[in-house]
C-alpha cells in the first residue's frame, strides 16, 4: 500500500520535459509510481486531489545562511513556505565552525555584520557545543528538522581557528598556516561537508565595520585550501567577489585568474555570485565572457543568479531608512510604530526633520549603515530606483516596477523633493508602509538583464540569502517568484514552466552532486511539491519578532503550496507547517 497518492496533477518532473498529467505514488520515503491518471490500482493510506495543480520535485536552494538558525529553528522558516526541501548553508565564507574556545563572540559579530542577523538573537539562540566542523555537523544532525540541509566550510572561521588575531588583522598566511587550514577543510570534507566558501567583497563587514578576515586572502592561501579536495569525488566551492570593481576595475582579470586557479586546484565545481552592479554595469558581461572561455577550456565554473533585483526593503521598523540618523527622528525613535508614524505627520516635526542633516549614530546608539549615507548623498538620483512595495490594497507586490512608479516621479509630480515624497510615504497610516530599493540587477529599470542571465547555460537559480539580511530583505521567496513572475505573470519574455522548475530542482541537485533528488522518477526521494498555480503568490513581507531575544525579521510566506513532502512525509500543508521532521544533514561522499 502506498503512503500517499497524488492524483491527477500536472507533473513537471524537473528534467525540462513537457509537463504531463499523472498520479504520483509515494512509499517509504521514495517515489513508488508515476502512472497515467486513473490507471493506478494500488491502494493508498492518504490521497491528494491534485487536479489543476502542478506536481514538482522539491526545490533546492544552494545559497542560504541558516548556519545559526539551524541550531534553534527546526523548520527553516521561511524557506519551508516556498517549496524548498533541500538547502545549502555556509555560503560567502561566514559561519560558526570551526571555532576556538573564546572566539564565539567574534564569529557572531562577523555574521551580524555580513549577513544582518541580530547579534542578540545569535547570542541567545546558538547552541554551541562544538569546536571542529565535523562536531558542528554532528550537533545539527542530532536535532530534528523539517528539511534536508547541507553545510559548506566557511573560510573566515577556518582562518580564525588557525591564525587567531592574525586572521582578524588580515595578516598574510604562512605556509604552515595554509597547511593547517587545508587540513581543517579536508577533515570537514571527509566528514561529509558539501564544500568550501569564501568572501572577497567590500560590501561584507563585521558588526564593528571591519573587513572580514579572509577578504584579502592571497592566491597561495586560496589555492592551498582548494587543494583539500584532491582525490575526493564530492564537494563544491562558492565565492563572492567584487572583482575589484570599486577599488580598481583594471584588476578584474587578475581576480578572475584567481578564480580559475582555485577551480584548477580543486577540480570541483565552482560557482560565483553574478550581479549587474553599479557603477560598471557591464561587469556582469565580463564575468559571463570569462566563464564561457573557462568552461570551453574544461573548468567547471557556474554563475549563481538571482531571480529579480537584489536590494533592500526600507521601512520605519526595518533595519534602516533614510531618516534614522536625523535628530528629529531620533527624538521619537523609541515610540511604538503607529505613534512614530503619527508623530512624523505633525507639520512642525516634518519641517524640522527635512531641514536637518543625518548624524553618524542612530537613536539606539548604533552606527548608521553606510548605505544610508550613500542614499542621502544621491537621493534625487537613486529615488528613480525606489518604489512603494505593494499596491493600493497592500497585497499586490510588483518587483518589476517602471520609473513612472518611482519616488523620483512622485516627487516631480508633486513639486517636492524626493526625500519629502519618501518621508510622506513612510509616515502614512500605521507606519508599516515599505519601499523597495533594487540596488543590483535593475540598471535599466527592468528585469530584462536578469532574464538574459537566467537563460545562460551555466546559470544556477540562487542568491536567496535565506536566513540572512533579515531586517532588509526576504528573498527566500525567489523560488515562488520564479513561478509567478517569470512563468505566469510577466507581460513579455516569460520562461517556460518546465525550464523554471528544472532550474529550481535538477540543475542545482546536479551542481551539488545529489543524484537521489531533483527529479520526479521512480526510486528517487519523495521530495515533492503540490502547487495551485492560480493561488500561487509570494505573499506580503511583514516584520515579526520571532527570533531569539525578540529579534526582528521580515517574514514573507508563499501562498498556493497545497503540500510539500520531504522523504515522503508532509512537512507543510496549505501554508501551515506540520509536526513531521524528516529532514537530515546530507553528508556528501558517504
Amino acid at each position: 500500500m502506498l503512503d500517499w497518492l497524488i492524483e491527477g496533477g500536472t507533473v513537471v518532473d524537473g528534467t525540462g520535459a513537457e509537463p504531463f498529467t499523472a498520479d504520483v505514488g509515494l512509499k517509504d520515503g521514495r517515489i513508488a509510481s508515476i502512472t497515467t491518471t486513473g490507471r493506478g490500482t494500488e491502494a493508498a493510506r492518504e490521497r491528494v486531489d491534485a487536479r489543476g495543480a502542478w506536481v514538482t520535485p522539491g526545490f533546492i536552494d544552494i545559497h542560504t545562511h541558516y548556519d545559526g538558525q539551524a541550531s534553534w529553528d527546526e523548520t527553516f522558516s521561511p524557506s519551508i513556505h516556498h517549496g524548498v526541501t533541500t538547502l545549502l548553508m555556509g555560503n560567502c565564507g561566514v559561519g560558526f565552525a570551526p571555532v576556538r574556545p573564546g572566539q564565539e563572540h567574534a564569529l557572531i559579530e562577523l555574521m551580524e555584520g555580513v549577513e544582518d542577523i541580530p547579534g542578540a538573537a545569535l547570542a541567545e539562540g546558538l547552541r554551541w557545543g562544538w569546536q571542529s566542523f565535523a562536531q558542528y555537523m554532528d550537533v545539527l544532525d542530532a536535532m530534528p528538522h523539517s528539511l534536508d540541509f547541507l553545510a559548506q566550510v566557511p573560510h573566515d572561521p577556518v582562518r580564525m581557528a588557525v591564525m587567531g588575531e592574525r586572521a582578524v588583522a588580515q595578516q598574510a598566511a604562512t605556509a604552515a598556516d595554509i597547511a593547517a587550514m587545508r587540513a581543517l577543510v579536508r577533515e570537514a570534507l571527509q566528514a561529509g561537508a558539501a564544500g568550501f566558501s569564501t568572501g572577497r567583497t567590500d560590501n561584507h563587514r563585521t558588526a564593528r565595520g571591519h573587513e572580514t578576515p579572509a577578504s584579502e586572502a592571497s592566491a597561495a592561501e586560496l589555492t592551498g585550501i582548494a587543494s583539500a579536495f584532491e582525490g575526493l569525488a564530492h564537494g563544491v566551492i562558492q565565492l563572492v567577489s567584487d572583482f575589484d570593481l570599486l577599488r580598481n576595475p583594471q584588476h578584474f582579470d587578475a581576480e578572475f585568474d584567481l578564480v580559475e586557479q582555485m577551480a584548477r586546484a580543486s577540480t570541483r565545481p565552482l560557482s560565483m555570485t553574478w550581479l549587474q552592479r553599479d557603477p560598471g554595469g557591464e561587469q556582469w558581461q565580463q564575468i559571463r565572457d570569462r566563464v564561457d572561455a573557462a568552461v570551453a577550456a574544461g573548468l567547471p565554473l557556474y554563475l549563481q543568479t538571482a531571480a529579480r533585483g537584489i536590494g533592500v526593503i526600507i521601512g520605519l521598523d526595518a533595519s534602516f531608512h533614510p531618516f534614522m540618523g536625523f535628530p528629529g527622528f531620533k527624538a521619537i525613535a523609541a515610540l511604538p510604530l503607529a505613534e512614530r508614524a503619527a508623530a512624523l505627520r505633525e507639520p512642525a516635526l516634518k519641517a524640522r526633520i527635512l531641514a536637518e542633516k543625518s548624524e553618524r549614530m542612530a537613536g539606539d546608539g548604533t552606527p548608521i549603515p553606510p548605505l544610508v549615507d550613500i542614499l542621502l548623498a544621491q537621493i534625487e538620483l537613486v529615488s528613480g530606483r525606489m518604489f512603494p512595495l505593494g499596491g493600493a490594497d497592500g497585497r499586490v507586490l510588483n518587483y518589476e516596477p517602471t520609473v513612472m512608479e518611482s519616488f523620483y516621479v512622485r516627487a516631480k509630480q508633486r513639486g517636492c523633493t524626493a526625500l519629502e515624497a519618501i518621508y510622506d510615504h513612510l509616515a502614512e497610516g500605521d507606519g508599516s508602509r515599505l519601499i523597495y530599493f533594487p540596488i543590483f540587477n535593475y540598471n535599466a529599470g527592468s528585469l530584462d538583464t536578469v532574464r538574459e542571465m537566467l537563460t545562460h547555460p551555466r546559470a544556477l537559480c540562487s542568491l536567496s540569502d535565506a536566513g540572512a539580511h533579515v531586517g532588509t530583505i526576504c528573498d527566500a521567496s525567489f523560488s515562488t517568484f520564479m513561478l509567478t513572475h517569470w512563468v505566469r505573470d510577466r507581460e513579455k519574455d516569460r520562461l517556460p514552466l518546465e525550464r523554471a522548475v528544472e532550474m529550481l530542482t535538477r540543475r542545482n541537485a546536479r551542481y551539488l552532486g545529489l543524484a537521489d533528488r531533483g527529479v520526479l522518477a521512480v526510486g528517487l526521494r519523495a521530495d515533492v511539491n503540490v502547487i495551485d498555480p492560480q493561488r500561487l503568490a509570494v505573499g506580503t513581507p511583514r516584520l515579526v519578532r520571532d527570533l531569539p531575544a525578540g529579534g526582528r525579521r521580515f517574514l514573507q510566506k508563499g501562498e498556493g503550496y497545497v503540500r510539500t513532502f520531504v522523504a515522503g512525509r508532509c512537512v507543510q500543508a496549505a501554508g501551515e507547517i506540520t509536526t513531521e521532521r524528516p529532514g537530515r544533514l546530507v553528508r556528501l561522499g558517504r
